[in-house]
């Protein structure tokens, strides 16, 4: 009898194979056999399923992630097409093509991502939701980061949580800024989204958040032993974790009929909605809306957490890397931010927020290390009809990637662009390439916490250390 049920299972099982590699084949010379002058040209790949996403991959964790565009783009031109993730995709490096893509409505383009990330975003996730609930969301969270007592806690716990430290920086000893950057980040971020503290449980959930992030790249094969299938199992202790700070929440009477007094602290000269809490998660419990669940809301707080230990990390690591090869640059970064510091002694006031607008070259070196740096590398949309832009055929159904890397170090828009140069963003006009930069920079701060404001407090915390950071050496962790 055993042996009867095992030969039906590995039957079925390799039907099931038989028929999806079939249907892999079926797909992919479907796609290849789409035929226009107006197609873009470049390469599929050999294999079904898979096409050129090992290469992609590759070249994402080398020193180089754009030599998967260069090489491509000088055998096709700025867009190509290509083959990743399980989809036939379009990729543009042209910065006009790209800019069409990013303002087009969900008529033409809608968010698509691949198929590994969708499954660990989940369907309720800010990325993939659209319509008046995606508004909706969008809107509650943005007017969270807007609030004035966010603005006052970020930057008091920013300096806090590093000087804290830096207490325990020693001379002899030597600091990795990178791993620095992420511990001090996502107690920051999490402590915005549930207001959780520093502790055991943080710890915790900041354990099954770094096996979760690293499934977001992974090709899409879910079962025992894949990255995949070990990040969407951290992922549900994560969520484990938050439905029982949610329902913690609710008990305490922070809930959709009552939210706490600590909302009239809030200024509303900002124009800020009523139902703003004193985290992001209590904002979105005390919305009236019953399509708001709390599967939504713990899975957009993961989703949000992102930036804590990836982006917003890497931000600070860069720019830190990045002065340390100029000295020039960080020379009048200092002596600006001793400035400001002379002046805040003097009138007895902390580093505010608003800091950051009197602070034109510390902008300028922020500015040229999210042109450098790249945090956010592309952005990825599905065309929902047949889109033809500068003569360029998108077909229905295929994904078209943004990619700003290749952009944003094109030497035809920039002179030296892999050098580190605050200085050409003092007189810079406009050009093409500007709005795509102020883009990179709105995708990272619309949904989160903003980036450049964090580095721009982890840095002036660091210059007014008193002289510790030129006592301690410094090391940049492995990007």
């Amino acid at each position: 009898m055993d042996m009867i049920f095992w030969n039906l299972v590995l039957i079925t099982a390799a039907a099931a194979t038989i028929l999806w590699f079939s249907s892999a084949i079926y797909a992919y010379m479907k796609i290849k056999l789409i035929t226009s002058p107006k197609l873009p040209l470049g390469s599929l790949g050999i294999f079904p399923f898979i096409g050129e996403s090992l290469h992609f991959i590759s070249s994402a964790y080398s020193d180089r992630p754009e030599s998967f565009t260069i090489k491509r783009r000088r055998m096709y031109g700025k867009v190509f097409k290509t083959h990743l993730f399980g989809n036939p995709t379009i990729v543009s490096t042209d910065a006009e093509v790209s800019k069409i893509i990013l303002q087009s409505d969900a008529r033409i383009f809608v968010p698509s991502y691949p198929k590994s990330l969708m499954e660990l975003m989940g369907k309720s996730s800010i990325l993939l939701i659209n319509g008046s609930l995606q508004r909706r969301i969008h809107g509650l969270i943005g007017n969270f980061f807007k609030s004035s007592n966010l603005k006052s806690q970020i930057t008091s716990e920013m300096e806090k949580y590093l000087l804290n430290s830096m207490g325990n920086w020693r001379e002899d000893s030597p600091v990795y800024i990178q791993d620095e950057a992420k511990h001090i980040a996502f107690q920051v971020l999490v402590k915005a989204l549930i207001s959780l503290d520093p502790g055991n449980e943080m710890e915790l959930l900041k354990n099954h958040f770094q096996e979760f992030i690293k499934g977001l790249m992974s090709l899409p094969f879910n079962f025992p032993g894949t990255q995949l299938y070990r990040s969407l199992h951290a992922k549900k202790k994560m969520v484990k974790i938050i439905d029982g700070i949610i329902q913690a929440k609710r008990d305490n009477n922070c809930s959709k009929k009552k939210i706490s007094d600590e909302i009239n602290n809030y200024d509303k000269n900002e124009g800020l909605s009523s139902n703003i809490g004193r985290d992001v998660a209590d904002t979105l419990i005390n919305d009236k809306s019953e399509e708001v669940t709390d599967e939504l809301i713990a899975e957009n707080m993961i989703d949000l957490m992102i930036p804590g230990e990836d982006s917003v990390p890497l931000l600070i690591t860069l720019a830190i890397k990045y002065l340390s090869d100029s000295p020039a640059s960080l020379n009048q970064l200092t002596e600006e931010n001793l400035k400001l510091k002379k002046l805040k002694e003097k009138l007895g006031e902390p580093f505010s927020w608003n800091d950051y607008l009197s602070m034109p070259f510390t902008q300028n070196v922020i500015t040229e290390t999210l042109r450098m740096g790249n945090i956010i590398t592309g952005v990825m949309r599905k065309a929902m009809k047949d889109v033809e832009i500068k003569g360029y055929l998108i077909p229905k159904g295929w994904c078209v990637f943004a990619y700003f890397r290749s952009v944003h170090l094109d030497d035809k828009l920039y002179d030296f662009p892999y050098q580190f140069n605050p200085w050409r963003w003092v007189k810079k006009l406009v050009i093409a390439i500007s709005p795509h930069l102020v883009v990179v920079n709105a995708c990272a701060r619309g949904l989160t916490l903003p980036g450049s404001k964090l580095l721009f407090f982890f840095i002036i915390s660091l210059l007014n250390s008193d002289g510790k950071l030129k006592m301690t050496p410094l090391l940049i962790s492995p990007l």
